[in-house]
């Protein structure tokens, strides 16, 4: 009886032994986990961001009134309402439709601030005239009551659509700071 002798493979190769095969196998699967999963976790946390943006927007859409807040630097430089820096009890409040959008704004400030926002506003202190440029309308919708007792001042800032125009109400009754009120309204 004779015994089989081991043949050569026909490709030149050695048969892979078993801790070749398990170190194979768990790149691969290493591969695998990286190619997919990484991918993965980007689409998941890309999507829980985006619905809290959402709802983030939700809110803000819904709110009825001045929201206690600064706008966001998007939206002061969209509708070109540069707060000056240091402003306090700065309210905001948007509205939009398919005409025309708004943007109530209002804060109180120091007469050096207000001669900063004037003159970023493109005016200065000497353009304002007694008396409130704020519509009665714009007023009526975010609750502001300028009472006759106060010393108002007043401009419109007008510029080439699409650029918004700008309806600026100063109540000047403390001249060391003076509250600002601010329509400003843009239309696509």
């Amino acid at each position: 009886m004779t015994l089989p002798h081991p043949t050569a493979p026909q490709d030149g190769k050695l048969p892979e032994d078993r801790r070749h095969m398990l170190r194979r196998r768990w790149l691969t699967a290493i591969t695998i986990v990286l190619l997919v999963g990484i991918p993965a976790g980007y689409l998941v946390i890309s999507a829980g961001q985006s619905r809290d943006s959402g709802r983030d927007k939700e809110r803000e859409s819904s709110a009825a009134g001045l929201q206690d807040n600064w706008p966001s630097q998007m939206k002061r430089r969209v509708f070109e309402i540069p707060v000056p820096t240091g402003a306090w009890d700065v309210s905001y409040y948007e509205t939009s439709n398919w005409k025309t959008s708004r943007l109530y704004v209002q804060f109180t400030t120091t007469a050096n601030g207000l001669d900063s926002y004037l003159h970023d506003s493109g005016t200065s202190r000497s353009a304002l005239t007694p008396g409130v440029t704020v519509g009665d309308h714009d007023a009526g919708i975010v609750g502001w009551d300028f009472v006759p007792a106060h010393a108002w001042t007043g401009t419109t800032v007008t510029h080439e659509k699409p650029r918004p125009t700008s309806d600026i109400t100063v109540d000047l009754t403390d001249p060391a700071f003076p509250r600002v009120y601010v329509v400003s309204a843009t239309s696509p």
